[in-house]
């Protein structure tokens, strides 16, 4: 049985004149009001807001996204909610599945994946940020703000409703692009917010899987793995969050040169019943410990597994090229690294890879081409490899400029 909905946006900002026009584009023609929430912006942010005829509401930052996003929920007047960031954009092409998900009368959550533009191991996240305008659907958690504390707390009560995975991307971050990255002073406020919560709650998996990642990029390792491995102890964890936490421990294990400790890990990651996309990580990161470790025909099967589940996943093609190579498989080595070029045409290392192959098979005009452009890129990217390669190539008597 289905009913019709609307949808409202909601967004909290500060500063966000950069990028705040392309996240209200892409939602402009579908939501039926926006709801921005401004905490103190000193550029225009609320005027760019104002001419998308966003309802703009002035907000007193309390150090706590969950109250900012449920002062905004407050003012919703829609059946159900859309929640993006600013440097979040909507894909087009999944407005018509929304459009159809908000009219189930048991839906109550609708999980998104995020494409995480930038982020070259791990391109795919699931949030819960289309959900109904029920009274009792709350944020909590200060940073990293959730409502999935509240909906499990609601299906108790009322067990006829349903949450929804929706496949296909939904939303387009732009967090990782090297221009965005948070500065040291945003992750520092995200380190206090996080103390203080698991403070109060040492034993909440989801913290200890945020807090304890946090730990390890900060360089505190040792107070970052005891934090995943106390979370991997909770009873109360979701099947994401043990996945988080299997695949943060893996990848600082392996940085810990502690391998078979970090495969198993990997192994639980994968097995883990999740949407495939969300595993591409633990996967790409477990291969490239196989390739590593010269086990080239578990490497290929966990590449081949990566382009299996995501086609245009560049990276994945690049690494089956080397594991190819490694095999002595280089017409398969060839089509890898062409495949990867396809998807991703600014990555240096595929072209001089690829260059290298055809010049072994005596495609010498080409692999000069491939070369040239290697160089080009690393120019730009990297002078000082663009450098040592034109002059391995001069000694070898190829001459690039």
């Amino acid at each position: 049985m289905t009913q019709n909905s609307n949808l409202s946006l909601s967004i909290i900002v500060k500063n966000e004149a950069k990028n705040l026009s392309n996240c209200l584009q892409s939602v402009q023609n579908f939501v039926d009001e926006i709801i921005l929430v401004d905490t103190g912006s000193t550029d225009n942010t609320k005027e760019i807001a104002q001419s998308f005829g966003a309802k703009v509401y002035d907000y007193i930052w309390q150090d706590d996204f969950a109250e900012a996003r449920n002062y905004a929920l407050e003012y919703v007047n829609t059946d159900w909610v859309l929640v993006l960031d600013a440097d979040e954009m909507l894909n087009p092409s999944i407005i018509p599945e929304i459009k159809d998900v908000i009219t189930k009368q048991y839906a109550l959550v609708v999980n998104l994946i995020r494409e995480e533009i930038g982020s070259l191991s791990s391109p795919y996240s699931q949030l819960s940020r289309l959900f109904r305008r029920h009274p009792d659907i709350k944020f909590s958690r200060p940073y990293h703000a959730l409502i999935d504390d509240a909906v499990l707390e609601l299906q108790k009560k009322e067990n006829h409703w349903k949450i929804i995975d929706l496949p296909e991307v939904a939303i387009q971050h732009f967090g990782y692009q090297p221009e965005i990255i948070a500065s040291q002073d945003k992750t520092q406020r995200a380190l206090k917010a996080m103390e203080s919560y698991y403070s109060q709650n040492p034993n909440d998996a989801y913290v200890c899987s945020k807090l304890g990642a946090l730990y390890i990029d900060l360089g505190e390792v040792k107070k970052g793995l005891k934090l995943l491995k106390t979370g991997l102890k909770s009873n109360l964890a979701t099947t994401a969050t043990i996945f988080e936490l299997h695949y943060h421990l893996a990848n600082t294990l392996v940085e810990q040169k502690q391998w078979e400790t970090a495969i198993k890990h990997y192994q639980k990651a994968i097995e883990l019943p999740i949407l495939g996309k969300l595993k591409l990580g633990a996967y790409l990161n477990f291969g490239s410990v196989c390739y590593h470790g010269k086990d080239y025909e578990n490497a290929l099967k966990l590449y081949q597994a990566c382009v299996a589940i995501e086609p245009n996943f560049a990276i994945a093609y690049y690494n089956l090229g080397l594991t190819y190579k490694a095999l002595g498989r280089n017409f398969k080595a060839i089509d890898a690294y062409q495949s990867a070029i396809q998807i991703n045409p600014n990555y240096p290392w595929s072209y001089q890879n690829l260059a290298v192959l055809l010049f072994k098979k005596g495609e010498i005009e080409d692999s000069i081409k491939a070369f040239q452009q290697a160089y080009n890129l690393h120019l730009t990217q990297n002078p000082i490899v663009a450098k040592q390669l034109q002059q391995e190539l001069t000694n070898m008597g190829i001459i690039i400029s």
